[in-house]
């Protein structure tokens, strides 16, 4: 019988971290800050842009990049095979990758509607398993971060299978933390809105009101999220099932 007064052991910072999305935007800044940190980084993407191809030039023994749609699980397992005989096992996984919306949901084709979800919230849980698995099976401890969006939390018209992706890899955090049990911890960020083609499809009328209902008077910065996300990787924390919101108290 366990005695309830011996701690579980902590869960050890993540050293090698795999990074959906990380070709541009958010991922990209993500991968970067991470191999600035010292981390070894297995990265991809639908395609690899220069930024990222670069970052693997000038780290060429701490990064592992590739050119892999999210939804392609054959392919994303063949990477992840990859990545670990490169860097060694994985410890942190950072599900970033995702599709955005411009339709309002009336005028949302249902093949779009398949691969806003296939993309956003299938995928991630996929990848999320494939990792975890090798994780447990080889006896290790780990750091999972979603990368969500305050759109999960509030709503905004146009967006409505996009927000419903977000919502749902919101909850799957909250269980998933639980099913653990503590070996790997599963937190998510959601950062409120960038000013970046994500967000495009709000208008800048749109843009205007939330900046203005902002208390700190800007939409959300990547540079504000990194150090967030890299806390939840790299910290020693009993944060565990909870979804950070990064927007300036725009949502409160």
């Amino acid at each position: 019988m366990s005695d309830p007064t011996m701690s579980a052991p902590a869960v050890p910072p993540s050293t090698v971290v795999l990074v959906s999305g990380g070709s541009r935007g958010l991922g990209l800044a993500i991968v970067t800050d991470l191999l600035d940190a010292g981390l070894r980084v297995a990265a991809f993407a639908r395609t690899v842009t220069p930024e990222l191809a670069k970052l693997a030039d000038t780290h060429p023994g701490r990064t592992h990049v590739g050119s892999v749609d999210v939804t392609d699980l054959a392919a994303v397992q063949a990477f992840v095979r990859a990545a670990e005989q490169h860097l060694g096992p994985i410890d942190g996984l950072v599900n970033n990758a995702a599709v955005g919306q411009d339709s309002l949901h009336v005028h949302t084709a249902t093949a779009d509607l398949a691969g806003i979800v296939e993309t956003n919230l299938t995928a991630p849980l996929q990848l999320t398993r494939l990792v975890v698995r090798r994780m447990l099976a080889q006896g290790r401890r780990g750091r999972i971060v979603n990368i969500t969006s305050i759109c999960g939390q509030r709503g905004f018209p146009g967006l409505v299978a996009y927000s419903a992706t977000k919502g749902g890899m919101d909850a799957a955090t909250r269980s998933l933390a639980r099913e653990l049990g503590g070996r790997v911890l599963v937190n998510a960020v959601a950062p409120g809105f960038f000013a970046s083609e994500m967000s495009a499809v709000l208008g800048r009328t749109q843009l205007d009101q939330i900046v203005r209902r902002t208390p700190t008077g800007h939409l959300t910065e990547p540079d504000e999220v990194l150090p967030v996300v890299r806390m939840l990787l790299r910290e020693q924390t009993n944060i565990n099932g909870q979804v950070l919101v990064v927007d300036g108290a725009a949502s409160i």
